[in-house]
């Protein structure tokens, strides 16, 4: 294996421009772990509300919330997937970035691509985690 040469040269130059991306892919990483454990909350909030009895009228103010639990699940349901499919762009721009390298390739162009792509999709992400907590902090005032 050689110790220097431009194949060397190009590898340790892409491992250099690899640490953006993979800082990013650690932090969607990270990110997808908060929205999952949201959603998870929104779900078993849900699941409590829906085994209310329709006959008591006590919990029927509660039960009428599920409507609003959906759509904060269904926000998050499409915010992770945003982010997963941005960890995935991440993934792809530093896999062909190495292998662009290997090959000899010039990867300018197409990792700019791939990488405006994670971040419009992790961009994506945070919006609808935006609208996911408006919507649970304007509930808030629904009970008071």
């Amino acid at each position: 294996m050689p110790s220097s040469g431009l194949l060397v040269d190009d590898l340790s130059q892409v491992i250099s421009h690899a640490t953006a991306p993979a800082f990013l892919l650690g932090a969607v990483a990270a990110f997808v772990s908060v929205l999952i454990g949201r959603l998870n909350r929104i779900i078993d909030h849900n699941s409590a509300m829906t085994a209310f009895d329709d006959d008591d009228p006590a919990r029927k103010l509660l039960k009428a919330d599920v409507p609003r639990l959906r759509r904060r699940a269904r926000l998050m349901h499409w915010a992770i997937q945003y982010a997963v499919i941005s960890g995935i762009f991440t993934t792809f721009l530093v896999i062909i970035a190495f292998v662009s390298a290997a090959l000899g390739f010039n990867h300018a162009y197409g990792s700019a691509i791939l990488f405006v792509l994670a971040l419009v999709f992790f961009a994506a992400s945070l919006l609808c985690l935006w609208l996911e907590v408006r919507i649970a902090v304007n509930g808030m005032d629904y009970f008071q």
